[in-house]
């Protein structure tokens, strides 16, 4: 016991503990591996391999291709149709410009190449493929 301003207080042992706030969930515990069953910060399994991505085959797409006027009288060919999670779209700007001699970009599920490439990008995506 023990004198605080004038009131006495006790230290006793024999209280029950305070039951933590995630005791016993999975929260409570430290991580272990799903494979072998370890701790996170012991386990020496190699990391898995990501999942290879699902595309669809070109022949199932349709690609629009068209010329657009930009600011100051410039000449853009904008492919259209194709969507990231079903293309590698930098990959295939990547041809396209390399065929077109010209340069471009990839703005969300859209190409732009620079100039008027029309007839030889319509002629590439059908070879490759694509829907035109």
């Amino acid at each position: 016991m023990y004198r605080v301003r004038g009131l006495l207080f006790s230290l006793s042992f024999a209280e029950p503990a305070v039951m933590r706030l995630f005791e016993g969930t999975p929260w409570d515990r430290p991580p272990r591996c799903e494979r072998c069953g370890e701790l996170e910060t012991a386990c020496h399994c190699p990391p898995l391999p990501p999942p290879a991505p699902t595309r669809k085959p070109p022949d199932q797409q349709r690609a629009r291709v068209a010329v657009e006027k930009r600011a100051k009288g410039k000449l853009v060919t904008v492919v259209r149709g194709l969507t990231a999670a079903d293309n590698d779209l930098v990959d295939l700007l990547t041809r396209l410009k390399t065929a077109c001699g010209a340069g471009g970009t990839v703005k969300e599920d859209l190409l732009e190449i620079q100039g008027d490439h029309q007839r030889r990008v319509s002629t590439l995506l059908a070879e490759i493929g694509y829907r035109v």
